[in-house]
């Protein structure tokens, strides 16, 4: 929370990196990656 714009995609961009699920799935599915200030 309080994070602006910038940051809070950066974050969710980084997490979308290394998390399992979207490995799993990289490739064969279409993924839109959105962070959302709080």
């Amino acid at each position: 929370p309080g994070v602006d714009a910038e940051t809070a995609q950066s974050l969710a961009d980084k997490a979308h990196e290394f998390c399992p699920y979207s490995k799993a799935t990289r490739g064969n599915i279409d993924v839109t990656v959105v962070g959302k200030p709080a």
